[in-house]
């Protein structure tokens, strides 16, 4: 298999909220959308948003709980960090830890999405982030 991820979809309690949590708190549009679903062009990728219930039917898992993960947005510098946090925050994102400097270098925060999705927003001073999105390892 190529080693590629080309689709993230969430499960989420409430479509329209959620939509309207992404456009407003990362400023994002979706670029297809229905009642009970929608998807985000990313860089290289998808996100998508679905009622929780029907992901579950599809996959077959009713009522599985989160995993243990982080997704993660990787901005330019660590001012963009802290303005990107304080934007998701005041758009109903739940602060889960104030942004600092991590020992292994950077700079990061993290929030929580209206259905409890951790994102990192994060700043890693080696690696870079072309004016399309795209984030590069060591360069």
């Amino acid at each position: 298999m190529q080693q590629q991820i080309s689709v993230i979809t969430l499960g989420v309690a409430d479509v329209a909220r959620s939509k309207a949590f992404y456009r407003e708190g990362f400023g994002w549009e979706p670029v297809f959308e229905q009642d009970d679903v929608a998807f985000f062009q990313m860089s290289g990728l998808m996100l998508g948003l679905w009622e929780k219930a029907q992901l579950e039917s599809d996959m077959q898992r009713p009522g599985v709980p989160p995993g243990s993960f982080a997704l993660a947005s990787n901005v330019e510098s660590a001012e963009a960090v802290d303005a990107g946090i304080e934007r998701l925050v005041a758009a109903g994102a739940t602060l889960l830890r104030p942004a600092d400097a991590p020992p292994h270098g950077g700079y990061r925060g993290y929030i929580a999405d209206p259905d409890g999705n951790a994102w990192e927003i994060a700043w890693n001073p080696a690696w870079t982030v072309d004016n399309e999105g795209h984030v590069t390892f060591g360069v």
